[in-house]
Formats: structure tokens, sequence, C-alpha cells
């Protein structure tokens, strides 16, 4: 019967009527030759601990590539393909020695940066072993990370150095973790790196998410709906917010710097000031990535005391049931998709942040594409220091113009 005809009112809005899904690629792929993948190759990345170089190869995946890093008997840390350039046996069962890794196979040596240094089954040790080169990538050490450099020869940038890690005062250290602090989940995450790296510019998740839904995460202070302003920077895009509280106002400034760090002061409000937490959101595919941190900090074991609970527990302690009760950025993250429907989103004045950081990447896509560098990056041929402005401050924020304050700081 036609349902006209009865007098029934027409539906609308099922499921039947959903747009069909689809992705923005060019921001979520990271292999070599993809959009942003390019983007994320123009900058030195963090690939692992400094303690996970050792004589003993260990395999690596980042930006979809599989490499293997090790550390010669002498020291020098390397990070290089696995397939070694004679036959293709895995270098991963090669033995390190004092300037390089020997091939299981063959016995060819290769040194850090990929030089054929002996082939002992060819005459006099190989002839033309000049002529062979082992694909490496170039590699820096700073506070106990080891940083990468993917991208095009020609394209070397600066090595950065950032402000608050630098000029340690009596007692504090540098400590590096690659646990995925601030992740909310496992060591590796399991979607797309985009969806947590958004996370940075969205603040209003935090009192919905970290305290309403969830119960109080952090603490209590973080229940209350901030006021926000966006702002493009030099580095990427920052996120003033403030919060009136019975004494005050706190004032906090979040930063996404390009391409995939995160400046977040502590939701804990452990220390004032600039934020002491620099961390990188690092793909290791289009659907897994990780989370590594430098923390100036004065207690070794601050980020694992800074760790969200959810329900009273680590996330690790957590039954089926008590995740779905006590979500948290894991769960809605997750959630999202290993890649994210954006065809299906429905974004409103609270997501600024989010088509903003969106667009700055598209931007950047751009002058990749046209040969240029991407923001933040330099190439004097030394090392560069950024400023950190993230941080958190009550009742007096050095980063608020004449002109913010008078418009109430927002």
């Amino acid at each position: 019967m036609n349902s006209k005809a009865s007098g029934s009112t027409v539906l609308s809005g099922t499921g039947y009527d959903q747009k069909p899904e689809s992705t923005q690629m060019e921001l979520v792929q990271v292999g070599r030759g993809t959009p942003y993948g390019e983007v994320l190759r123009r900058y030195w990345q963090p690939v692992a601990l400094s303690s996970s170089a050792a004589t003993t190869p260990t395999p690596l995946r980042i930006l979809g590539e599989d490499l293997i890093l090790f550390r010669t008997r002498r020291g020098v840390p390397a990070l290089m393909s696995p397939r070694c350039a004679h036959r293709g046996a895995s270098l991963f069962y090669g033995g390190v020695e004092d300037d390089g890794i020997r091939c299981c196979y063959h016995g060819w040596v290769f040194d850090p940066e990929g030089r054929c240094l002996e082939q002992p089954c060819e005459p006099d040790g190989g002839r033309h072993r000049e002529r062979v080169r082992q694909p490496w990538y170039p590699l820096r050490e700073y506070h106990g990370l080891i940083f990468a450099y993917m991208g095009p020869p020609d394209a070397v940038p600066d090595f950065v150095h950032w402000d608050v890690l630098e000029e340690l005062d009596a007692g504090e250290m540098v400590i590096a973790d690659d646990n995925s602090f601030s992740g909310g989940g496992p060591k590796e995450l399991d979607f797309n790196w985009l969806n947590h790296y958004e996370n940075v510019l969205d603040p209003f998740h935090v009192p919905i998410l970290h305290a309403r839904f969830s119960g109080v995460q952090f603490i209590p202070e973080m229940g209350i709906l901030p006021e926000c302003r966006f702002s493009y920077t030099d580095q990427g895009v920052g996120c003033y917010s403030v919060r009136e509280l019975d004494n005050g106002r706190l004032y906090r400034l979040s930063e996404a710097v390009f391409p995939n760090v995160r400046v977040i002061a502590s939701p804990r409000m452990t220390s004032m000031g600039p934020s002491r937490l620099v961390g990188w959101v690092v793909p290791r595919d289009d659907t897994h990535f990780v989370i590594f941190t430098l923390a100036r900090v004065t207690d070794p074991d601050a980020l694992a005391k800074e760790k969200t609970l959810q329900g009273g527990k680590p996330w690790a302690e957590l039954t089926p049931e008590e995740h779905q009760r006590f979500p948290g950025d894991y769960e809605a993250q997750s959630s999202q998709g290993a890649l994210p429907v954006h065809s299906r989103e429905t974004l409103t004045t609270t997501d600024q942040g989010i088509t903003m950081i969106r667009r700055l990447m598209a931007k950047q896509i751009r002058a990749v594409r046209e040969g240029r560098d991407p923001i933040g990056v330099s190439r004097t041929g030394r090392d560069v220091t950024v400023e950190v402005k993230a941080g958190v401050w009550f009742d007096d924020a050095p980063w608020l113009t004449d002109e913010a304050r008078l418009n109430g700081g927002v």
C-alpha cells in the first residue's frame, strides 16, 4: 500500500539516505609520494628512543616504510632499508660490527651511511664496492630520542631544538617517552594519526569527555566549558582558552606545531607557565601511529603519574564493560574509524580549530608540490631553537594583547 495514500508521514533522515563514505586521503596518507607524506618528510621525525638503537638490529615501521635501526659497536646509530643491496636478504639477521652491519647471506658490510665496506666473496674484497649504496637515512640524537630525516637529499632542514628543553635548572632533567603519553590507549595506536592530531585543537571535548561523561579524569577545573579563540601562528595553529574560576581566570594555550608536533600544558595543572612537554604524533603507516614525548621534569616517573585514569583505573586495566562506561581519548578517536570518514562529519563553530589545521595542511601540500619549503622549515645549515608558546597561566597570560584583555581574553 502506498504510504501517502494511507495518510502516513514520509520518512526522512534514515540511514538509507546517508552520503557515500569518503576520506580526504591527501591529509591522512603518509607514504612516500603521498601529499602529506611528502610534507612530513620535509622535517626531522623522531623514530625511536636512543636506547632502542643497539648492536642487535630492531625493525621499525615509519611513514609507511619498513626499516631497521641499530648502533655500531663504536656507538654510531644507523637507520636503513632492511633489504641487502646484494640479493635482498634482510639485514635484520645481520651482524653489527665496529663500523657497520654485515649481511648474513654473503657477508657484505655497510656503514651507517650505506657505503659498502666489504664484499668478502668478491676478488680483493670487492673491487667495485664503492659503487654500491644501501638505502639509509641521516640521524640525530636529542634528549634521548633518535630523529631521522627521510626527505629529499637536497632539502635537509635545520635541526630543531626546543627552548623549554634547554638550560635546565638544578634537579631538572629531560626524559624521553615512546609509550604514547597523552594517547589514552596502547603504546601503538591503531587508527589514523590525524584523528589524534586534530584533538590538540579541540578544547571543547575536554569538559565533556574528560569530566561530565566519564567522570573527572584530570581536575575539576577542566570540567568548565572554556571560551576559545583560535589563531594561525608562525609554526601552525594555536588555541587560546579561558576558564572562569571562583578566584580568577585560568588561561591556556595549546599549539599544533607543523607538521605533527603537539605542545599542550598539563591538564592536571602540575606546573604553571610554559608547557614542559613536547610531543610528536608519528605515523607508522596510514592506520597506526605512536606519540614520542620529551618532558622537562624533576621526577623521572612524572609522565607515568600524569597518565589519565578512566573510572579510577589506568587504561590497560579496564574491562571491556568499563571501556564502554568510561571512554577516553582512545575510545573516542579510534571509534572514528581506522581512517576518518570526512564525508559524514557535521563541522560547526566549535570545530574552527579543526578546519584551520586542515586548511593549513592543504597549504603545505601545495608548497611542497611547488618546490617551496613548508611552514617552520629553515635551511641555514645550523641548528635552530623554537620557542614554545603553549602553557597555562592564572590571571596573567603573557600572550594576551591589550585588545584581547579588554575583550575578555578571547
